[in-house]
């Protein structure tokens, strides 16, 4: 019988990741994200915990003047959350140093993924940010006493991740046509 290590190294570890993919599903392990921005030369690592991946739409009504009665509701704008990072400390957080000068002196709207990642370090479902840049970044107290682990905060603010059609940039953007108007 062949041992573990031989298994993963082999050809073979490809038919073994499909079979306990099949055993167990391909799920992803909430407790691990990686960050990464396009066009840069910053990868900003793995996080341990990221909040604010949330979209809520306004909401648009129209009445028309034979049916006051029967409101004609629409999706409005949609509002994204700031995306909330944090991680213990690390070399990564270098990184992310550098990347917090570098937009310092020039603030220039990016865009970039947050990636949910399985058990082997795979993507399993992206959101590909657009037009995203940071607006806070922090680090716990230092206390020599307490023996914690120093806790790294980033905050980014994006204008979505959905592929709707009315961001700008995003080719065949167009604006929403009013109700009752012809576009």
């Amino acid at each position: 019988m062949q041992n573990l290590s031989g298994v993963l190294n082999s050809k073979g570890f490809k038919q073994v990741t499909q079979g306990l993919d099949a055993f167990f599903g391909s799920v992803s392990v909430a407790r691990r994200f990686r960050v990464a921005i396009d066009k840069s030369a910053y990868d900003l690592g793995t996080w341990a915990n990221a909040s604010g991946l949330s979209v809520t739409w306004d909401t648009c009504e129209y009445r028309s003047g034979d049916k006051w009665n029967h409101p004609l509701i629409y999706p409005g704008i949609p509002r994204y959350q700031r995306i909330k990072l944090s991680r213990a400390a690390c070399g990564d957080s270098q990184t992310v140093q550098e990347w917090l000068q570098a937009t310092a002196r020039e603030n220039e709207p990016l865009t970039g993924a947050v990636a949910l990642l399985d058990w082997i370090g795979q993507a399993t479902v992206t959101w590909e940010l657009r037009e995203f840049f940071p607006v806070g970044w922090g680090i716990s107290e230092f206390n020599a006493a307490g023996g914690q682990v120093a806790m790294e905060t980033l905050e980014l603010v994006h204008t979505g991740f959905l592929n709707d059609g009315f961001a700008p940039g995003q080719p065949g953007a167009t604006a929403p046509q009013a109700p009752g108007t012809k576009g």
